[in-house]
């Protein structure tokens, strides 16, 4: 649209804005009685029944005195018919200042069209909003994705794909809820400003208490509320929770981002991981439809097929690396870098010798693995707070859910030793005992039962789920840089 064209068309709708003020019209209206929103209003539909509904102006075909136009909203859409013999000519004249955009309330009864369409109508309407600026083309929709993500409710009325993909996000975290429930799982609400940073390595946002005099943390994780709880006698524990991490931004990194975590006492990582198979394939089958997940172009191609029918694959983290490089576990520190060189791997940023190998688990591994796989058994220096193996001194009980490229849930054997825990914890900050939070080590030594315990990017699940490929385009309003 041409700035001349676009400002001729805001003049015009501010002329139809006074020109409702002049007939003693509010422009912006008061409540309206509804029979529920557009979808229940079409669900109740019956001929010659009475019908009440409010929505946004989306379609109008105008017929002289005959008008038919679509009422809408992210539930749907509902055909209405409005004549100026049944509203009368004053309302007609009213209806004649109207706009596509604009919000109103209708008040009818349904009838079937020649062509079958379920309709209401109109007795009597109301102007409940006026809206003053044009929406964007309803063939086109909003195809510039800065626009997409900053003003997120023009994509929502204008991209009925986007519509879909936030509406199966709130069905997926509602089953989520309902899955644990029914499993004896209880949801609870943990500090979401902390004293500690502690659950994750990560840069967590800082912020000052005035009253308290103190400095906080917006939380990287819930996990060591979550694990007080465990010690306080609650035997299965879940938060869907925002986590914050102050670090980069890209298709898969948001700042603030959707969690779930749960704890189990008396389980471990193998059951929690029969847990998260479990849970996913429910959602895959119940909310999209079954477990082959299409991932497509922007013209509809398929580009390519999740599969997540079970059994899922397991593998233990060193067999995958030695997949890679066979004699991976026997070469020197400097040589597994120089053998990351030779694999086309720049390395050269990491700092320890575990780092390397992590490094190339996730640039030839995980970044190539697309249908489910758990990676069992990692390296005790990646996951501090994980129970050590029995036989293995090196690696802990854990697991690694990988899916389309990325990490998706990991899950522990979580470590309830208090005087190990502390030990691990002081390795991971370097010795910066401030660092370390003090009371969740106190809370371990009165007595925190043996536990498996999971964490799920919420907003990874549901790209996984719903085949798009950015952070961005499951998350209502991303953030970006100012304009």
């Amino acid at each position: 649209m041409e700035p001349s064209s676009l400002s001729d068309l805001l003049a015009i709708r501010r002329q139809k804005l006074d020109a409702l003020h002049a007939a003693d019209v509010a422009p912006f209206g008061r409540g309206f009685e509804t029979d529920g929103a557009v979808a229940d209003v079409r669900a109740k539909f019956a001929e010659a029944a009475p019908l009440r509904a409010a929505g946004r102006i989306t379609a109008h075909r105008d017929m002289g005195k005959s008008q038919f136009l679509d009422l809408s909203d992210v539930t749907g859409r509902m055909q209405i018919f409005l004549h100026a013999k049944e509203v009368g000519d004053e309302a007609f004249a009213i209806f004649q200042n109207l706009d596509i955009g604009d919000f109103i309330g209708v008040e009818g009864e349904g009838f079937i069209t020649k062509t079958g369409e379920p309709t209401i109508r109109v007795k009597r309407f109301e102007v409940l909003a006026k809206s003053l600026r044009p929406l964007p083309d309803k063939w086109h929709g909003v195809q510039d994705t800065e626009i997409k993500y900053r003003q997120r409710y023009l994509d929502l009325i204008a991209n009925p794909a986007s519509r879909e993909v936030f509406g199966k996000r709130i069905a997926i975290v509602r089953a989520i809820r309902r899955f644990l429930e029914e499993r004896g799982f209880v949801e609870v609400e943990t500090p979401m400003m902390q004293a500690v940073a502690g659950g994750a390595a990560a840069q967590p946002f800082q912020t000052h208490h005035n009253a308290l005099g103190m400095d906080l943390f917006l939380r990287i994780a819930p996990e060591l509320y979550l694990k007080r709880l465990l010690v306080g006698g609650f035997p299965k524990v879940f938060e869907l929770n925002r986590n914050f991490r102050n670090e980069g931004i890209s298709r898969r990194h948001n700042p603030e981002f959707t969690m779930l975590e749960a704890y189990w006492a008396y389980a471990d990582f193998e059951k929690m991981a029969g847990l998260v198979e479990e849970l996913i394939c429910h959602l895959a089958e119940t909310i999209c439809g079954g477990l082959q997940i299409a991932h497509r172009d922007a013209d509809g191609n398929v580009v390519k097929m999740i599969n997540l029918a079970r059994p899922w694959r397991r593998a233990r983290y060193a067999d995958l690396i030695r997949g890679i490089s066979p004699d991976w576990y026997e070469l020197t520190p400097e040589l597994r870098r120089a053998r990351c060189s030779e694999l086309g791997i720049d390395a050269s940023h990491c700092v320890a010798d575990f780092e390397v190998t992590q490094h190339l688990f996730e640039k030839l591994i995980e970044e190539k693995t697309m249908d489910p796989l758990f990676v069992t058994h990692c390296p005790k220096e990646l996951v501090p707070l994980a129970k050590q193996n029995a036989e293995d001194p090196s690696v802990v009980d854990v697991y690694e859910l990988v899916i389309n490229g990325q990490e998706i849930s990991p899950g522990y054997s979580e470590l309830n030793d208090p005087i190990v825990q502390r030990r691990r914890l002081e390795d991971q900050s370097g010795g910066e005992t401030q660092k370390i939070d003090q009371d969740f080590i106190e809370a371990l030594e009165y007595g925190m039962p043996p536990a498996g315990g999971i964490g799920i990017g919420i907003d990874r699940l549901v790209m996984m789920l719903t085949g798009v490929e950015s952070i961005r385009d499951v998350l209502l309003f991303p953030h970006m840089k100012p304009r």
